[in-house]
């Protein structure tokens, strides 16, 4: 009786699901759109606990701020910096991330520097609070 050869898949790597963006451009305006979304959103919910009932018109003008400079600096938090090493670029990325946030923050709702710095550590927990779940339900990491 001859039994059919099995054919080994050992060595092969197959993607799990295809990239329906292809990558590109494209690509690269959704993200910053879905992001600046995301950090809208997160501002709004953090605006709205730190000072009270205030317009989501102001977090939709500080949501692309953040979103651009973490993706034009999130490729340095990875790889690193000339002679910085990942670790430190990640940091570096993150605080010039949260200067711009900030002074977009102090500009779009009028508020003083002190005001500013709280409510950009609100915003900042709250988008760690809401990115982390979401991650875990669809595996953006």
């Amino acid at each position: 009786m001859d039994v059919p050869a099995q054919h080994s898949v050992v060595g092969r790597v197959e993607p799990l699901q295809a990239d329906p963006t292809g990558g590109g451009i494209f690509a690269l305006i959704v993200t910053f759109l879905l992001a600046a979304l995301f950090y809208a959103v997160t501002l709004h919910l953090a605006a709205t606990f730190f000072i009270g009932d205030v317009p989501s018109q102001r977090a939709a003008y500080v949501g692309p701020v953040p979103a651009l400079v973490s993706i034009l600096l999130g490729r340095y938090g990875v790889e690193g910096i000339g002679f910085v090493p990942p670790g430190l670029a990640f940091l570096l990325a993150l605080v010039v991330t949260l200067l711009a946030d900030a002074i977009a923050i102090s500009v779009s709702y009028r508020i003083s520097w002190r005001p500013t710095a709280i409510l950009t550590a609100l915003h900042f927990a709250f988008s760690v609070a809401l990115i982390i779940p979401l991650n875990n339900i669809f595996q953006f990491v």
